[in-house]
């Protein structure tokens, strides 16, 4: 890379990402990527919106609420009796996060699977089965199970 970081604040994001994805090294890029999602690590429910590309009523089909619902706990923060449910579909989006990449999960998470019993991630989700979604996630990107 021949710019400084200096030279990259002054690009947009989408430029200096073409910069960084530019050095040829696709395990680097996606290493460097996690490194930035750690570090700028969104809120939970704000991650799980724009990783699964969920609308605030998909959201509130999800937790059992309105849409109104989930509009007041994006200013408001997530009612701590659904912070376990949350933290599972987080653990599940960290693990997509890792294994598949960003602009195909939306995919992923509503593709049925035969690992599921023939539902989706999302449908798990939708029938309030958060630890099934954690687990389902953990299991069908587990490489182990597809290795010699």
């Amino acid at each position: 890379m021949t710019r400084s970081v200096a030279a990259l604040r002054r690009l947009d994001p989408r430029s200096a990402a073409r910069e960084v994805s530019g050095l040829g090294d696709d395990a680097w890029t996606r290493a460097f990527l996690a490194a930035l999602q750690d570090q700028v690590r969104d809120d939970p429910l704000e991650r799980l919106l724009g990783t699964w590309a969920l609308s605030a009523a998909g959201a509130g089909r999800i937790f059992g609420v309105s849409r109104q619902a989930i509009a007041k706990w994006r200013l408001q923060g997530v009612p701590d009796d659904r912070l376990v449910a949350l933290a599972d579909l987080d653990a599940a989006t960290d693990v997509l996060l890792r294994y598949v990449r960003p602009e195909r999960i939306p995919a992923v998470v509503r593709r049925p699977a035969d690992l599921l019993g023939g539902a989706s991630l999302l449908d798990l989700a939708e029938a309030h089965r958060y630890a099934d979604v954690r687990r389902g996630a953990a299991h069908m990107l587990d490489l182990r199970r597809v290795q010699p």
